[in-house]
């Protein structure tokens, strides 16, 4: 099976990997690269390098690294941050002065300068044609206005969540993973929005992380409300702590709670776990992008 070289690279500290093919060059990881892309000539830096793949495993030909980053190559990228610093100042001007109710996020300005994205938040669809016609007259160049979610905004501006850690987002997760209510319920935390919720105001990422480990131990381990069999005989589980493995069970006919294993019980018949309507109607605004 032939083989392809192959190297990954970055174009945001914490963004999406792209490959490409380095060609003849000698490229290790950290090196900066400008390589050609959708958006035109841009310069990314090198994060996975020395890799191989069966060429069969390709949907479409790597593009070839065109080089390694030059000193002019610096100077343009430092050229550019200071051309977005002014472009935010000036949009943010335009946008008071077209009365859009829109909240500007970040400004990129790609490495060839053919084109000025703007990154903004807003509640409602926005008409911003004419802010678009007056940012182009001033910078004489191709702007676009990209419309993000709130999860989005969090990556880009950065910030510290309620572990006191930086934002996973900005860390290392390179794309966002769906997250769901549904996750919450099944490692038994309490449904409250403020207690579930990151400073994006959605559901914090970090349920994801642990929801695997919960479903396997959810396999072996009988649900509330499920009805077993004990050696006091049987009775309905009202508590379950999955990581410790142990139950309360009430007995049939009488008020006596008993902890038990999971390990010491039969399951007659076991139950679902479910967010009821309520619940998912009270939440269902986390689950959003």
């Amino acid at each position: 099976m032939a083989m392809v070289k192959y190297i990954g690279v970055r174009f945001k500290k914490v963004g999406k990997i792209y490959y490409f093919a380095p060609g003849e060059l000698d490229i290790h990881c950290g090196d900066k690269v400008i390589v050609e892309t959708v958006r035109g000539v841009e310069c990314g830096e090198v994060v996975l390098a020395d890799r191989e793949m069966e060429e069969s495993k390709l949907n479409s030909p790597l593009k070839t690294v065109i080089r390694l980053a030059t000193k002019k190559d610096f100077e343009m990228i430092e050229k550019n941050k200071k051309k977005e610093k002014e472009a935010f100042a000036i949009c943010e001007e335009k946008i008071r002065k077209h009365g859009l109710k829109m909240d500007l996020v970040d400004v990129e300005c790609t490495f060839d300068n053919n084109k000025l994205l703007f990154y903004f938040t807003a509640e409602n669809r926005v008409d911003f044609r004419e802010l678009v016609k007056d940012l182009a007259s001033v910078f004489r160049t191709r702007i676009e206005l990209r419309q993000i979610g709130v999860r989005d905004e969090a990556k880009m501006l950065g910030g510290l969540g309620i572990c006191g850690q930086p934002f996973c987002c900005c860390r290392f997760m390179g794309e966002f993973q769906p997250v769901s209510v549904k996750m919450a319920k099944e490692q038994s935390l309490s449904l409250n929005p403020t207690k579930l919720s990151g400073t994006c105001g959605r559901l914090m990422c970090c349920l994801k992380f642990e929801s695997e480990a919960y479903q396997d131990l959810l396999k072996t381990t009988p649900k509330t409300g499920a009805y077993v069999k004990t050696a006091e005989g049987k009775g309905v589980v009202t508590d379950v702590n999955l990581l410790t493995g142990t139950l309360k069970v009430k007995i049939d006919k009488s008020d006596n709670l008993l902890t038990v294993n999971k390990k010491d019980v039969e399951v007659i018949k076991d139950s679902v776990i479910r967010v009821d309507k309520n619940e998912m109607r009270a939440l269902k605004q986390l689950e959003g992008k």
